[in-house]
Parts: C-alpha cells; sequence; structure tokens
C-alpha cells in the first residue's frame, strides 16, 4: 500500500491558491477605486455651482427708490418687486376688507413690522408665470394701484394681493430682512 500523507494544520494548499487569493484582492481593491473615481465626479457635479451660490442671496440699497415707484432686481433667476409705497398706498392697502380679496391676507402680514412702507414680492404671476407691470410710474398699474399682467388681465393691490383676474393666489414674498433702512437682503 502506498503511504498517504494526511493533511495537517499548517498546511495552506498548493502555492497556486495563495496567488489566486492574493489576485482576487488586487482585482477587487481595483474594482473599487475604479468605482470610487467614476462616481465622485458624478456625485460632486450635484452640488450647486458657483455662480448659483451667490445668486442664494441679494442686497438692495434702497436710496435710489423714489417713493411711488419700485425697481426690480434678480434673485434666484426670479424678478423681485420692491416698491416704495406713498402713504395713500399703504392706506389704500390696510383699509381693504378681507372679503373683497380674492386670497384674503391682511397687509400687515405681507410687509416687515417698522417697514410698511417696502413692500418686497416675486414677481411672477400667479396665473401662468407671466411678469406684471406696476414697478414703474408709467407703467399701467389696474384699477388698484398695485401689478397689472397684461397676459390675461390679473391685477394686484399695492400689497401684491390678487383682486381681479384668473391669477388665483397673491404674489408670493420672497425669504427677506431689512439690515438697516435703506438696506434689504433678499434670500
Amino acid at each position: 500500500m502506498a503511504d498517504t500523507v494526511a493533511p495537517t494544520a499548517f498546511d495552506h494548499g498548493s502555492p497556486g491558491d495563495a496567488r489566486r487569493d492574493f489576485l482576487k484582492l488586487v482585482v477587487g481593491a481595483t474594482a473599487a477605486a475604479g468605482v470610487g473615481a467614476i462616481a465622485w465626479p458624478l456625485v460632486d457635479s450635484m452640488n450647486p455651482s458657483q455662480d448659483v451660490l451667490a445668486l442664494s442671496a441679494t442686497e438692495v440699497d434702497l436710496t435710489p427708490i423714489a417713493e411711488g415707484s419700485g425697481i426690480t432686481v434678480l434673485w434666484r433667476g426670479k424678478p423681485i418687486f420692491v416698491r416704495y409705497r406713498t402713504a395713500a398706498e399703504i392706506k389704500a392697502a390696510q383699509d381693504v376688507q378681507m372679503s373683497q380679496l380674492i386670497e384674503p391676507q391682511p397687509d400687515s402680514q405681507r410687509v416687515k413690522s417698522g417697514h410698511d412702507k417696502w413692500i418686497v414680492l416675486i414677481g411672477i404671476c400667479t396665473h401662468l408665470g407671466c411678469v406684471p407691470l406696476g414697478n414703474k410710474p408709467t407703467d399701467p398699474r389696474g384699477d388698484w394701484g398695485g401689478w397689472f399682467c397684461p397676459c390675461h388681465g390679473s391685477q394686484y393691490d399695492t400689497s401684491g394681493r390678487v383682486r381681479h383676474g384668473p391669477a388665483p393666489l397673491n404674489l408670493y414674498i420672497p425669504p427677506y430682512a431689512f439690515e438697516s433702512d435703506t438696506k434689504v437682503k433678499i434670500g
């Protein structure tokens, strides 16, 4: 009979097994590094670009705006209406009966306390996304002296509340804060 050698606890198999295990380890590590190298730029491309981050907030100097007129600035690609309201415009906005409004909201909820002469609105009509007229004194402002959307006839009052037309909602108010009496930060 031929002598057979029984494997011992110290036997690691043939030299080919060790080489195969090492190659599996190298190939696995290389594949993981390759997936990481491809995934990183893809994930990084989903971050906002520098120009978008720069537009996340806009500061507006209020000193050149004459009473009764407004300006339009861009914030995140949207037109923002900033209007310096007259005392008559403020009184008209405050005296409105809530039952006359399509979307009832008092003027006090649409302006910052202590700065009721300034109204800051997103200048996009809530009907179909047009940009209403009314920031310039020469623009048509509709029957309520606010903004007029010539596309479909929606009219807003001096508080940006919809008063007539197909628009279902008031003009939206962006997040903003007064940094001083002459500067407002939007965003």
